[in-house]
């Protein structure tokens, strides 16, 4: 891929929306999980908090971090992404989006399952930024199964 369309991706409006405007910014102290991600070798990092409801479900999330527009745009995309899910449905989502990255072309039923994260799958055209979209949802993955 040539270099003019990884700015394609840099200026998608979702992503520059999320980047310039990050959901759920505020650190929650009195949270049920706590969860830190970084990424040695290129310094973005990830701090979410999930503090859950009642009922099992998230009720709020804590998203800081430092970084990429990518990192930072996927970061505030999972914290609207998992709002009201269970912890379990949470993990299932961070699957899908996985194997969007991870895998081939991704079949238009799972984009549309994904919703505005599917905007993401043009980033597995540059594998070097594939990490960076990958961090917040390994962060969420490795607080749910500790």
């Amino acid at each position: 891929m040539a270099l003019g369309n990884l700015d394609e991706i840099y200026r998608d409006d979702v992503i520059l929306d999320h980047r310039r405007n990050p959901r759920n910014p505020d650190r929650i102290d009195d949270a049920d999980r706590f969860m830190d991600g970084v990424n040695p070798f290129c310094g973005d990092e990830i701090h979410l908090q999930i503090k859950l409801g009642p009922n099992g479900r998230v009720m709020q999330v804590g998203f800081q971090g430092e970084g990429c527009s990518i990192n930072q745009a996927t970061g505030s995309m999972l914290s609207e992404a998992i709002k009201g899910l269970t912890l379990s449905e949470a993990a299932r989502l961070s699957d899908r989006f996985h194997r969007m990255m991870e895998g081939s072309e991704p079949p238009p039923e799972l984009l549309n399952s994904l919703g505005d994260l599917g905007v993401l799958s043009k980033v597995r055209d540059f594998p070097v930024r594939i990490k960076c979209a990958l961090l917040a949802w390994s962060t969420l993955e490795d607080g749910l199964s500790s």
